[in-house]
């Protein structure tokens, strides 16, 4: 029979293991979350660009500019599809993907087309695909 201090402490180093494997997990899904989170935070507008890219190439310039939020349903007034097959119809050549920045309301994509980079810019609510009016997110206004 053991005596009554055998079992001193035991019962604490099994509880500090256990809090120490409890926190341990919390901090590994946290870091995993944050990574996958970091990885694929543009994931929806970087695959409305390559599905652009994809429907140039297939020379289906409809779906293209549908992707512009341009329909026969919703016509754009500024952006009709005479101007947009200037911009990318078969004279435009191969189109490529560059850098991407991410801002608060979308993505700032770089597009090369006849070798000079073009930035387009994805709403992450719409995902409506549009020339970007400025390089940069936010941009700055000097007086």
């Amino acid at each position: 029979m053991g005596s009554y201090l055998d079992e001193f402490g035991v019962k604490d180093a099994k509880r500090e293991r256990l809090i120490k494997r409890i926190v341990l997990t919390v901090l590994a899904v946290a870091v995993a979350g944050g990574v996958l989170w970091y990885l694929f935070r543009n994931y929806r507008e970087e695959s409305r660009v390559k599905e652009f890219v994809s429907a140039l190439e297939r020379q289906d310039y409809k779906a293209a500019h549908a992707l512009w939020g341009c329909t026969e349903a919703t016509p754009c007034r500024d952006y009709g599809m005479p101007r947009f097959l200037e911009d990318w119809g078969q004279n435009a050549g191969s189109v490529t993907r560059g850098s991407v920045k991410s801002c608060e309301g979308g993505i700032i994509q770089t597009v090369v087309v006849k070798g000079k980079e073009t930035l387009l810019y994805i709403d992450r609510e719409t995902l409506v695909i549009g020339f970007s009016p400025w390089p940069v997110c936010t941009p700055r206004v000097k007086m």
